[in-house]
């Protein structure tokens, strides 16, 4: 019998299995990442090599330098998860992977390293969505949140409203016409002369500023539930590159500040109206941006509001990491997706509903 078909059969036994052990790899950007998770919940190892620190040299990550890194780093990382969780590989069900969105030189990596393990131990290879695994890494910081619940979805490549009707079903109720919310910080951060990463850095330097810089802008979408950062993007960006070619003195802290108040109150009077809409009373947020402590502070009041209830991840799942691949990995499995076979390949874009 060859690897394909024996991995059919035990994938359809896993359906079914009481625990199923997920071992899992990440490397869509620049964290090269392996978890080992059992039942979608339990985390028996997480663990992340960032290359954080090589791409501050270059002001954002380098898909070149972020692939060959990911090449130096991976076995090593798999053989820490393994140490760590305490299991041995003939203990895995399944090796689940991200296959996109995300760098493709970087994304190859673990997904043939990913084949390659899935082959030599003859387990069934799971193809995961990196949008989903973000909103999977809720399922590990909140034992009890289950479908349905509306997910807003605020990463570095995406930004949207996203109705979870189960956990392998997914209806986009809005997205972003332009940029991503990840993208615009990261941008506004480069203008200001900070740092990669640039949304951390960003909040950070919003919490010594003030509300009080007015940009040539105004929301072009109304009452819409897509997004659009672009024009935000570009009006602070003129209004830095205006006051420095005048040599006229301003606050990087205030415009940090008003910058990043305007764009969560497009996030988040845009999720207000969906949670209007749908009459939902859960709330998830997915996401690097989900890290936002500015974010979850405006989410949290306006679900109570509304009566609901908001869910965000620990900060540590928020940004990219196996684990959450390994969570939403087990509900593919369950729910009869994902199974690929050894012609898997790494995409750059995926739709968050297909």
């Amino acid at each position: 019998m060859d690897y394909f078909e024996l991995a059919k059969q035990k994938f359809e036994a896993l359906r079914t299995k009481k625990d199923v052990l997920v071992l899992s790899v990440e490397s869509s950007c620049d964290e090269t990442a392996v978890a080992l998770v059992k039942n979608g919940r339990e985390v028996l190892a997480n663990i992340v090599s960032s290359q954080i620190d090589i791409h501050k040299l270059f002001g954002g990550v380098v898909p070149e330098v972020a692939s060959r890194n990911h090449i130096k780093n991976i076995t090593g990382v798999l053989n820490e998860a393994l140490a760590e969780s305490g299991k041995t590989l003939q203990d895995v069900d399944a090796v689940a992977v991200t296959y996109g969105a995300g760098l493709v030189g970087a994304l190859l990596v673990g997904v043939n390293f990913a084949k390659t393990l899935a082959y030599a131990l003859k387990v069934p290879l799971i193809a995961v969505s990196h949008v989903h695994g973000h909103i999977g890494a809720n399922y590990i910081s909140h034992k009890d949140l289950e479908p349905p619940f509306l997910c807003l979805m605020v990463s570095g490549g995406h930004t949207a409203l996203v109705q979870v009707k189960d956990f392998c079903d997914f209806h986009v109720l809005g997205s972003t016409a332009d940029d991503s919310v990840g993208e615009c910080f990261d941008k506004v951060a480069r203008v200001l002369g900070l740092s990669y990463p640039g949304g951390p850095n960003i909040e950070k330097l919003a919490r010594t500023g003030k509300n009080n810089v007015k940009f040539n802008y105004s929301c072009p979408l109304g009452g819409s539930l897509d997004f659009s950062f672009s024009g935000l993007k570009t009006a602070v960006v003129n209004f830095v590159h205006t006051k420095e070619q005048k040599n006229e003195e301003f606050s990087k802290a205030d415009v940090a500040n008003s910058f990043q108040e305007l764009a969560i109150d497009e996030l988040a009077t845009k999720t207000a109206l969906a949670l209007k809409k749908t009459g939902a009373k859960k709330l998830v947020i997915a996401g690097g941006v989900g890290a936002n402590g500015r974010l979850r502070e405006r989410l949290a009041l306006d679900c109570e509001k509304l009566g609901g209830k908001m869910y965000a991840p620990d900060l540590k799942f928020c940004t990219d990491n196996a684990a959450m691949i390994g969570s939403i990995a087990f509900y593919y499995i369950r729910a009869g997706k994902g199974l690929a076979d050894l012609t898997l390949t790494a995409v750059p874009t995926v739709r968050i509903d297909g």
